[in-house]
């Protein structure tokens, strides 16, 4: 199976390098990666330039802006019979890809297969929703982060692998691009499972410590996605009503009242704040 990894980035610069030496080190070697570049000022030629000719890499600068229009792009441009959109800031460990495609052979039913995230510095958990154990999993107990996500494109409903351009960095919803995707994939019957031995590094940037302003950011999107699937009348998305609006930042609010941690107080009630807004301001542009 060729695996086509389509790497949208703007702005950044070694840590696409960084991404490049990890995939110089992979063990399974039938890949190609698509760089969607949204850089205008050549910020990463150097960079195609020098890993270029091991990683036949294409090189695809585009006009617009906005990651999940990018990685949509990437699509039209994918080979690949596996297709995974990996962060310009993450990198696999040495066998990442092998093990990727060993699941999808060892489960011809399964159409996703999804890793977890990590933080390359203290080997935990880092973003996204993880588990220790390996499991199946349904879109009312979604895992991973759109960077851990691999699918296989022929076990999918195709008409709705695409990225919705509404959501995530550079749209009108800066986060839950990748939830909205998943959810609406494992809605039209695909068959996901998780597993943490698939490890992919990626700085723990939803810690409380690192801010209010990006938990507000990207909580607009969580609750801009629940509202896209509770104007369809999807029933199942009340779950997530209940769960990311109501019961899970209330209950850590109230766990961090009890321990006297204002700044984590601050963090999740922005959370509620944003998820809410997000709700509440979700229009959709009608783009895909």
């Amino acid at each position: 199976m060729t695996v086509s990894l389509i790497l949208a980035t703007l702005g950044r610069d070694w840590q696409v390098a960084e991404f490049l030496r990890s995939l110089q080190a992979q063990s399974y070697r039938d890949f190609e990666l698509i760089v969607i570049d949204q850089n205008r000022d050549g910020k990463i030629d150097a960079i195609m330039d020098r890993f270029g000719p091991e990683l036949a890499i294409r090189h695809v600068k585009v006009d617009f802006t906005g990651n999940a229009r990018a990685r949509d792009y990437g699509i039209a441009l994918a080979q690949g019979e596996i297709v995974a959109f990996p962060d310009d800031d993450c990198c696999y460990a040495a066998d990442v890809l092998q093990k990727v495609v060993a699941e999808f052979a060892l489960r011809p039913e399964l159409a996703i297969v999804v890793g977890a995230s990590y933080d390359a510095d203290t080997r935990r958990f880092s973003i996204g929703v993880n588990s220790r154990k390996p499991r199946y999993f349904s879109r009312l107990a979604m895992l991973g982060v759109e960077f851990t996500q691999f699918f296989a494109v022929a076990r999918l409903e195709r008409s709705q692998f695409y990225l919705d351009h509404d959501f995530g960095i550079g749209a009108k919803y800066a986060g839950g691009e990748g939830f909205e995707m998943l959810y609406r994939l494992l809605r039209a019957g695909a068959k996901a499972f998780y597993t943490p031995e698939i490890r992919i590094y990626h700085p723990d940037k939803d810690h409380y410590r690192l801010g209010n302003a990006r938990m507000l950011m990207y909580s607009t999107g969580i609750g801009a996605y629940i509202r896209k699937f509770a104007n369809q009348r999807d029933w199942f998305i009340a779950y997530y009503i209940a769960r990311k609006m109501l019961l899970a930042p209330v209950l850590k609010m109230l766990l961090a009242v009890l321990s006297g941690n204002r700044a984590k107080l601050a963090y999740w009630y922005y959370s509620l704040v944003g998820v809410w807004r997000g709700f509440f301001a979700y229009r959709s542009s009608g783009c895909l």
